[in-house]
C-alpha cells in the first residue's frame, strides 16, 4: 500500500518551540501504519498566519491539518475551511476527555445552535498566562519576592506596581515590566477588574464597561504615567531574554525559549490580584482538518494522534503547554516539568475562574479584534486619552456582531 502523506502545521512562539513540534512529528510518523508525516511551522506568531491560511486554502495548497486559535474556530467553521469530524470519530473517542470550556465551541453547531452534534477539531492544549520573572534584577532591585506575595494571597496590582518602579529604578536599558500587542494582554487587566471583552451571551461589545474600563486605566498607567514597560508595540521577548525586564507576561509556550536562551535565574508567578481577583485567560488551540483534503481519514489519525496522553504529555515536558485532557495525573506530571521551578502558578491561574477563549458564533472575531486593537494600542501609548476610549471603543466594534 502506498503511503499517505499529510501534511500538518502550528504556530509556534519561537525556535524552540519548532524544535518541540518538529520532535513530536518525528515520533508520531514512525507510529502510523502508511502515513508520512511533514511538519511545516507557520511563518508568523499574529493574526496574519490565519490570513495566510485562509489564502491557502482558497488556492488549494493549505496543509492537511492545522493548528488554529480558539477564537478562529467559528470563522473557519462557518466559511467552510474545516471538516466537521464528528462521523470519523473513533468509538473509543470522548468528548469529555478534554476540558469542557474548548469542547463547548468545538462541538457548537451554528446552524442549531447546539453543542455536542459536531466535531471541528480537538484541543491541542490549554494556557494561561503567569508573569515570566527575572529573580536577579528583582534581589537587585530590593524589592519582595513576587512569590513569596502570591503564596501568601499578596499579589495585588499594588505590589504589582511596587515590584515594576523599583527595578525600572535600577536605570539603563532595564525595564521593570513588558507585554506584547494582541488582545489577550491588555485583556488580562480588563478581566483581573471584573470586566471583560463581551456581553454574558457574547452578542456585543463590554469593553467601555466602568469595570472593563478600569483594567485599561491601570494598564495605561504604566506606560504613560510610571514609564515602567517596555513601548506597547515593541516586542518584550528580547529584551527580557536578554535580562533587561524585570517581568514579562507571557503564556506556557513561552517556557521553551526562556529554557534555552535565559542566563539569569528566572521563574514564574501567578497573575496579579486586581478589584476583579487575579482573573487571567484559559488559552487553547485546536488541531483541525482542511475541509478539502484528499485524506480525511488519515488525517483524523494525525489529530488522534497528536492529541493523545502519551503526545500531549512529551510536548508538556518539552515546555510548550498544558495538556488540554481532563486529568488529574496529567497536572501532577505537568508541574514535575520544570524549569520553571513554580509550575504551581500556571495551574493556580488556570483554576481561579479564567475566561475562556473563544470564538464569536455571532459575529466575527476577526472584525472585532481588528477594531478594538487599534484602540488599545492608542491608549496604552497614550494617543487616545481615557474618557475617548471609554467613548469610542464599542462602536466599532460592534460593527462585527450580526446585527
Amino acid at each position: 500500500m502506498d503511503e499517505v502523506a499529510l501534511r500538518w502545521r502550528t504556530r509556534p512562539d519561537n525556535q524552540a518551540e519548532i524544535d518541540v513540534y518538529s520532535q513530536i512529528s518525528s515520533e508520531i510518523d514512525a507510529q502510523l501504519d502508511n502515513i508520512s508525516l511533514t511538519y511545516e511551522p507557520g511563518g508568523s506568531e499574529t493574526s496574519s498566519y490565519q490570513d495566510v491560511l485562509k489564502t491557502e486554502l482558497s488556492a488549494g495548497t493549505a496543509p492537511d491539518v492545522f493548528w488554529i486559535p480558539g477564537t478562529d474556530i467559528a470563522d473557519f467553521a462557518t466559511r467552510g475551511l474545516i471538516l466537521d469530524l464528528r462521523d470519523l470519530a473513533d468509538a473509543d473517542y470522548n468528548d469529555s476527555d478534554f476540558y469542557p470550556g474548548p469542547m463547548f465551541h468545538l462541538t457548537f453547531n451554528p446552524e442549531t445552535g447546539m453543542t455536542g452534534e459536531t466535531l471541528w477539531g480537538l484541543p491541542r492544549d490549554v494556557s494561561t498566562f503567569a508573569l515570566y520573572l527575572n529573580n536577579d534584577l528583582i534581589e537587585q532591585a530590593g524589592a519582595e519576592d513576587p512569590r513569596v506575595l502570591a503564596a501568601n494571597g499578596e499579589w495585588t496590582w499594588d505590589k504589582f506596581l511596587e515590584t515594576a518602579i523599583a527595578v525600572n529604578n535600577l536605570g539603563g536599558d532595564v525595564k521593570g515590566f513588558g507585554m506584547n500587542a494582541w488582545w489577550a494582554n491588555p485583556g488580562l487587566f480588563i478581566n483581573s477588574a471584573g470586566g471583560g471583552f463581551f456581553n454574558e451571551d457574547r452578542t456585543a461589545c463590554a469593553l467601555d464597561s466602568d469595570a472593563s474600563v478600569a483594567g485599561m486605566e491601570f494598564a495605561s498607567r504604566l506606560y504613560n504615567e510610571f514609564g515602567v514597560a517596555v513601548p506597547y508595540g515593541e516586542d518584550s521577548e528580547p529584551p527580557f531574554l536578554a535580562g533587561n525586564v524585570g517581568m514579562f507576561l507571557n503564556g506556557r509556550w513561552a517556557t521553551p525559549g526562556t529554557r534555552a536562551s535565559a542566563e539569569f535565574d528566572w521563574d514564574v508567578v501567578d497573575v496579579p490580584i486586581g478589584p476583579g481577583g487575579a482573573r487571567s485567560w484559559l488559552f487553547w488551540g485546536a488541531y483541525v482538518v482542511n475541509a478539502n483534503t484528499a485524506h480525511p481519514e488519515e488525517a483524523w489519525q494525525l489529530v488522534r494522534a497528536l492529541t493523545t496522553a502519551e503526545t500531549q504529555s512529551k510536548i508538556a515536558e518539552l515546555g510548550a503547554n498544558i495538556p488540554s485532557r481532563v486529568s488529574d495525573a496529567a497536572i501532577q506530571a505537568f508541574l514535575t516539568y520544570t524549569p520553571p521551578a513554580n509550575n504551581q502558578a500556571f495551574i493556580n491561574n488556570l483554576a481561579n475562574d479564567p475566561a475562556i477563549e473563544g470564538p464569536l458564533w455571532a459575529g466575527s472575531w476577526p472584525e472585532f479584534d481588528a477594531a478594538t486593537g487599534s484602540k488599545f494600542t492608542a491608549l496604552l501609548n497614550g494617543d487616545l486619552t481615557l474618557e475617548d476610549y471609554q467613548a469610542t471603543v464599542c462602536e466599532e466594534a460592534n460593527q462585527a456582531f450580526d446585527q
